[in-house]
């Protein structure tokens, strides 16, 4: 990996690049929580650049964008009471995720307001925030500075975006709780912005510091592999539902709603369900739709087709197709990372018989098949080839962190590995490490008040 230019990367922002404008425009209460709808302005490029400042489609310089950040808070305090609650800022899972919408408090966000004024963020590029999707980006230019656009949406932005709102908010160092991605972040903000931090959580989220995104995926191919032999144990009838269906798509054409062909390839991307505690027993919920007794057996079912849809479309969050191989980006071009390793576990190709399932990697046909994305085909590509990431860690930050930082790593979580996440916790100073088999990737949506209460109470006992 190439090394870090500077100890910390938010020593390069430029003069006076913080939030220019704040309001709140919505306050709202219901269900036992009371919620206030932020809006900041905040730069384009925090980092001077010079990927920043390119016209729009107005014609007018775009040096600044919109990032969007939901308050929430528990009606058991008192206005009053709350305005002195500090603040947990929560990094969602993605890249290309918008922060959650809670209908009510449950889970780890019930216990988190007991204590603190949680702000759910959307990431830039994601949700309220200024968006980003096929009609957007062409706004922003030619193919090349698409993709120079979007190197000012990864995790060093991200945490420039939450500092400035830190201090727009008049925060002092405040809680952090990243998610999967929302832990890329964390060890990000870690890395370059320590004195904005009290304490720092994370699940399913110790990113490799120096790994390349090769190494990534070759762990990710073998506990996927691993994770469908557990599967089709419990399911066993599942196994001839899932080739019956690969051998379906292989003779007979089948759409999509949007009009786009279901292929063998694009059926494999339901392996996603794979990846949680909670989601796992949806797939046979998903496979028992496949045929019915309406279309003879012999046609995939409206309703399973449908579902589909839902979990292969990337027409909700394009940023997740085009940035998910940056986030491992250091230094060099990932190249399509997981489409070239794909090419050593044959078991998992389309037409390999028993046909395995696949989860959230990115291949460049995505980009072919998918309607949503193949507007944005041509700058994926110039992504995918860029050789010069900026390091997104600074190792030597990080080995002298002195911010309390808890961290649950799951076992057999098939997207973030095991043995790649302790090497990272052992690279952090003062990192605590609670290693579980109870919990897979989507832990905190199974048991998220024990978790979250697990590691703030290991943060807390760490400061003394």
């Amino acid at each position: 990996m190439a090394e870090s230019s500077a100890p910390a990367a938010l020593a390069r922002l430029a003069p006076g690049r913080t939030v220019s404008e704040h309001t709140v425009k919505a306050r709202h209460e219901f269900r036992g929580m009371r919620t206030a709808e932020h809006y900041f302005t905040v730069p384009l490029d925090h980092f001077g650049q010079g990927a920043g400042g390119r016209r729009g489609a107005a014609g007018r310089e775009d040096d600044t964008i919109t990032v969007f950040a939901r308050e929430y808070v528990s009606a058991s305090h008192t206005p009053a009471e709350a305005e002195g609650l500090p603040w947990l800022l929560f990094l969602q899972g993605g890249p290309g995720g918008r922060g959650n919408r809670l209908a009510s408090l449950g889970g780890w966000s019930k216990a988190a307001a007991k204590d603190f004024r949680i702000l759910m963020l959307d990431q830039r590029g994601t949700g309220l925030s200024s968006p980003i999707d096929r009609n957007t980006l062409p706004m922003h230019g030619t193919p090349e500075e698409q993709a120079a656009y979007l190197e000012l949406f990864r995790a060093d932005s991200i945490v420039a975006d939450a500092e400035a709102i830190r201090q727009a908010l008049g925060s002092g160092p405040w809680s952090i709780y990243g998610q999967s991605y929302g832990g890329f972040c964390a060890l990000s903000y870690l890395s370059f912005a320590p004195e904005g931090l009290k304490e720092a959580l994370i699940t399913g989220g110790l990113a490799p510091l120096s790994r390349q995104a090769e190494d990534v995926y070759r762990a990710t191919f073998r506990r996927v592999a691993a994770r469908n032999a557990q599967y089709f144990s419990w399911y066993p009838e599942d196994r001839g539902t899932v080739d019956r269906v690969a051998s379906h798509l292989r003779r007979t054409p089948e759409f999509l709603p949007d009009g786009a062909l279901l292929t063998v390839e694009r059926f494999q991307m339901v392996g996603a369900f794979l990846g949680g505690n909670t989601r796992v027993d949806g797939l046979h919920y998903l496979l028992e739709d496949a045929f019915t007794d309406t279309t003879g057996g012999c046609r995939l079912s409206d309703a399973f087709l449908d579902q589909v849809q839902g979990i292969v479309s990337r027409q909700g969050n394009p940023l997740y197709a085009l940035l998910h191989e940056s986030i491992y980006g250091q230094g060099k071009a990932t190249d399509w990372a997981a489409w070239r390793v794909l090419q050593e576990y044959p078991e998992f190709r389309p037409d390999a018989e028993p046909l395995l399932l696949t989860g959230e990697m990115v291949y460049p046909w995505y980009f072919q098949q998918d309607p949503a994305l193949r507007p944005l085909q041509e700058v994926a590509a110039l992504v995918a080839a860029k050789p010069d990431w900026k390091p997104l860690y600074d190792p030597r930050r990080l080995a002298a962190n002195t911010v309390p930082v808890a961290a649950a790593v799951y076992t057999d979580d098939i997207y973030v590995d095991r043995s790649l996440s302790l090497e990272t916790a052992a690279a952090v100073r003062g990192l605590q490490v609670w290693e579980t088999g109870d919990f897979h990737h989507d832990g905190i949506a199974d048991d998220g008040e024990a978790i979250f209460g697990r590691l703030l109470g290991m943060v807390r006992s760490a400061r003394g």
